[in-house]
């Protein structure tokens, strides 16, 4: 049985950025996307606007999708951040936790993120020093009904991501494996803020290095698309994912 994979996208995007995921048959998952309030069909919903508010709707999504299910739990950037919230949050109410947490492209939760003073900017100077920051772009940006559409989840995630955060540091170890991956390019997040995410688990780590810059999950997904499946399947065989009860 394919192992049922809950994705969380990077700060403003939403379910859709994981459809060529769905379009391919991968050896050990099925690709879950959670949809976020404020981003595509739920564009009339407000996004978050707290690392809390965020961590407790995102974990109800996620036992909602995942059902009676193992499943795992994947995000990129700002989506690994809210990805380690939430499993904090399952874990603190006993709730059912993913048999493996991936975070992509992301420093390990307790160290700061950038800075860009995101209430201070327009629409305009947000959307440019986010494509300076990440090499992020979208055809949105360029269109004002559309901008208009996408800019209020970005804004509301990037003043997330820079906000304190108020997740649990080093000492509050997970019992759940983490896999951490990171562009090898990636000028954004460095090798040694990725190896830092060893601190959040008490079960295993590793750090996986792939091809390309900060935002290779939309530049490169097929590869991507296969470390998540290759480390899946190996750490299966190596029994390192074990079902999680409530407790």
């Amino acid at each position: 049985m394919k192992l049922p994979l809950l994705c969380l996208p990077f700060a403003g995007a939403g379910a859709s950025v994981f459809r060529p995921w769905r379009e391919h048959e991968a050896q050990t998952f099925e690709v879950a996307p959670i949809q976020l309030p404020g981003r595509e069909e739920l564009f009339i919903e407000d996004p978050y606007t707290s690392l809390a508010e965020a961590a407790t709707g995102t974990a109800e999504r996620i036992l909602a999708a995942a059902g009676e299910s193992p499943y795992a739990l994947f995000g990129h950037s700002f989506g690994a951040l809210l990805a380690y919230a939430t499993t904090q949050l399952l874990h603190s109410k006993g709730l059912r936790l993913p048999e493996r947490l991936i975070v992509s492209g992301a420093a390990a939760p307790w160290l700061p993120r950038p800075h860009i003073g995101v209430p201070d900017l327009s629409d305009d100077e947000l959307a440019s020093r986010v494509h300076q920051l990440v090499g992020y772009d979208h055809d949105a940006f360029h269109d004002p009904e559309l901008r208009e559409l996408v800019i209020p989840a970005l804004r509301a995630d990037m003043g997330i991501n820079e906000t304190p955060s108020a997740t649990p540091g080093p000492g509050n170890p997970l019992p759940v494996a983490i896999s951490a991956l990171r562009g090898v390019d990636d000028a954004l997040v460095s090798r040694d803020a990725t190896a830092q995410w060893a601190a959040a688990t008490s079960t295993g780590f590793e750090l996986i290095d792939v091809p390309g810059e900060h935002m290779y999950f939309s530049e490169n997904w097929p590869t991507l698309w296969t470390t998540v499946d290759e480390l899946l399947l190996r750490a299966r065989q190596e029994g390192l994912m074990r079902s999680q009860t409530a407790r």
